[in-house]
């Protein structure tokens, strides 16, 4: 007797609770109920005879037989998607803005995981200063927004909270009796406006020495030695490692303390396999900023 099929919507369901951690946040992104959610890993797991999800009041985890079949449901669930794109017509596309101060050096593994998990969603992305991507969202230029908070603004979907520092080249002392040189990003730039409100709060007066359009030019300015940058440790690190070439000069000059600041994300996105897309980069996102925040309390101080 031949065995019945496996459900997709319930392998699809098990997948997005894995890589969300949460059965609310992947039935948000399969557009349906936490209780349908729920309903579909029971027959799941009854179908396959194990479980896949140890429960407890306070997250979800896989199991030993859970982690073993997670790359074997995407597997299948990736084939299906080839078969169904093999038929369809012009490919999907799924415009989205990042901000420069939440486009760290994970971006690229991240564009690689949306692209994984969709070959065929042509998906386009532009870096920018948070307000200006955010009424780019507003004029309908972009399917959805990762930015830093934006005054004024009480929507989207908390992503992560981020602290930043103020980096500098190792042993890189400002010059004596003149202005703290910084090595800012361009206006309008929110964390720029906060560095400066909190230097001028504590009566420390600055110039700016270096402008740049990105992140990546700041980071060089201050890994030259320039000046002092308020970013957060992840914009200063090399992939998959702690801060490299620059250190956190904040404590040892007597700087003031930065705020942690939250990322959120700003969708429209409805059709489900973009939101799908959309998802594993938002739960990738998530597992980056917490493996930082883990690394950079975990590195001696300087």
């Amino acid at each position: 007797m031949t065995e019945r099929p496996l459900d997709l919507d319930a392998v699809q369901a098990f997948v997005r609770i894995a890589e969300l951690g949460s059965f609310t946040r992947a039935a948000e992104a399969l557009d349906t109920t936490q209780a349908a959610i729920s309903l579909k890993l029971k027959r799941l797991e009854e179908r396959l005879g194990w479980r896949l999800i140890e429960r407890t009041p306070r997250y979800v985890e896989l199991s030993v037989r859970g982690a073993a079949f997670l790359e074997h449901a995407r597997e299948l669930l990736a084939v299906h998607d080839r078969a169904l794109v093999a038929f369809a017509g012009a490919r999907q596309r799924l415009a989205l803005g990042i901000s420069d101060h939440v486009a760290g050096p994970e971006l690229p593994a991240l564009i690689a995981r949306m692209n994984a998990l969709d070959p065929q969603l042509l998906i386009e992305i532009r870096i920018g200063s948070s307000a200006d991507l955010l009424q780019a969202f507003d004029r309908r230029e972009f399917d959805a927004v990762i930015s830093r908070l934006d005054a004024g603004r009480a929507d989207g979907e908390f992503l992560a909270e981020e602290g930043f520092g103020w980096f500098a080249a190792p042993g890189w002392q400002p010059p004596a009796d003149a202005p703290l040189p910084l090595a800012t990003l361009a206006e309008p730039c929110g964390v720029r406006a906060i560095a400066i409100q909190r230097l001028e709060g504590a009566g420390i007066s600055w110039t700016e020495v270096f402008v740049g359009g990105g992140m990546a030019a700041v980071a060089a300015a201050v890994r030259a030695g320039l000046g002092v940058a308020a970013v957060a440790p992840r914009m200063v690190s090399a992939a998959g490692g702690g801060p490299q070439g620059v250190e956190d000069v904040g404590p040892r000059l007597g700087l003031p303390p930065l705020p942690r600041l939250p990322v959120l994300l700003h969708s429209r996105v409805r059709d489900a396999r973009a939101r799908a897309a959309l998802a594993a980069l938002a739960s990738a996102y998530r597992s980056a900023v917490g493996e930082s925040l883990a690394i950079s309390s975990a590195a001696p101080c300087p």
